[in-house]
């Protein structure tokens, strides 16, 4: 279970059985998905929300890492997905290797865009990462994602430029460090 963080609006904790719908909702809209992924796509079915919740979210990452719900912390109400995991290098072969880095990133619900949550989650989840020792966190984002490179920006990241190493895509990167 990831440990649960909170700010003024926002409470980020573990999913629930209960959160399958809110996750399909969220991840079958082109708007979120549209800049994830080497081809993006959208889910299809709520079972592909079901396996998601059931295997890939289910398992425990060591801490500090984590895939927490964010909800606001008023009305309990979901918001969107916040993850701190290991980053895939750029390989020949899927699945691809673990580059040794640690990524943030964040899907946000388009009901709640323009409210600074995405911003508030994700610096949130950085100051846990760096707090409990962690060397580095990066992000990367579709270069045409200006939205999520302005969140890193927000949130205190520094712009490294574009890269190809890693999720056999070009993306701008971002990192953070202590200090």
């Amino acid at each position: 279970m990831v440990a649960e963080l909170r700010s003024a609006r926002l409470r980020l904790r573990g999913w629930t059985p209960g959160d399958v719908d809110f996750l399909f909702d969220l991840h079958s809209r082109w708007e979120v998905q549209r800049f994830i992924g080497l081809v993006p796509r959208v889910m299809t079915d709520r079972a592909e929300a079901q396996e998601r919740l059931d295997s890939s979210w289910a398992d425990p990452l060591p801490a500090p890492l984590g895939v927490w719900a964010v909800a606001h912390e008023d009305d309990g109400r979901l918001l969107g997905v916040l993850m701190l995991k290991g980053i895939p290098a750029s390989g020949p072969t899927t699945p691809l290797l673990p580059s040794g880095d640690v990524e943030i990133g964040w899907h946000v619900h388009p009901d709640a865009w323009g409210h600074g949550y995405a911003t508030e989650a994700a610096g949130l989840v950085l100051r846990h990462a760096l707090d409990a020792g962690l060397p580095r966190v990066v992000a990367v984002t579709n270069p045409q994602n200006t939205a999520s490179q302005r969140v890193c920006r927000r949130i205190g990241m520094t712009h490294e430029g574009r890269t190809d190493r890693c999720c056999n895509a070009i993306c701008e990167l971002f990192t953070a460090v202590p200090g």
